[in-house]
């Protein structure tokens, strides 16, 4: 079924400000809150995993 033009924008409107809602509320929360001791052990806790991944992949590429 094909969109009307008139709708699309307004849809791309609407995702965008959808977008910078949850980005905002996701700031707040992250830094304005409670949650950064949290957020921080998170993050250091997934540096590790992701050196891994990142070593793997590196070296299936230059296995080629």
């Amino acid at each position: 079924m094909a969109q009307q033009s008139g709708n699309k924008p307004s849809g791309v409107v609407l995702k965008v400000v959808l977008g910078l809602v949850f980005l905002g509320l996701a700031a707040y929360l992250l830094i304005g809150r409670l949650w950064w001791k949290e957020t921080w052990v998170l993050i250091k806790g997934s540096v590790g995993p992701f050196l891994i991944l990142a070593g793997i992949i590196t070296l299936a590429i230059a296995k080629e």
